[in-house]
């Protein structure tokens, strides 16, 4: 056999191995389970930004006991959710 094709044989041999590696690792990120939700009363990390439509103050949520909080109340109405913080 010429070198160059034995050059070409390991090089298919190295590309084979490189993208069952990476396909496999795929696979299994896709497989792998969600951790458990935290326990009740544990507070979470969301960022939110809440406008008051009456008079404009705006807040900023960090933390909350769940994903999807009720907006806060101001000025006795509730606030309106603006785009989250990026």
């Amino acid at each position: 056999m010429a070198l160059a094709t034995v050059i070409w044989l390991l090089g298919a041999i190295v590309v084979t191995f490189v993208v069952a590696k990476v396909g496999l690792g795929m696979l299994r990120s896709v497989t792998t389970p969600l951790p458990p939700p935290p326990p009740s009363g544990e507070l979470r990390k969301v960022d939110l930004r809440y406008r008051c439509s009456v008079c404009g103050m705006e807040i900023r949520l960090t933390r909350a006991s769940e994903e999807d909080p009720e907006p806060p109340r101001h000025c006795q109405e509730d606030m309106d959710l603006v785009a989250p913080v990026e």
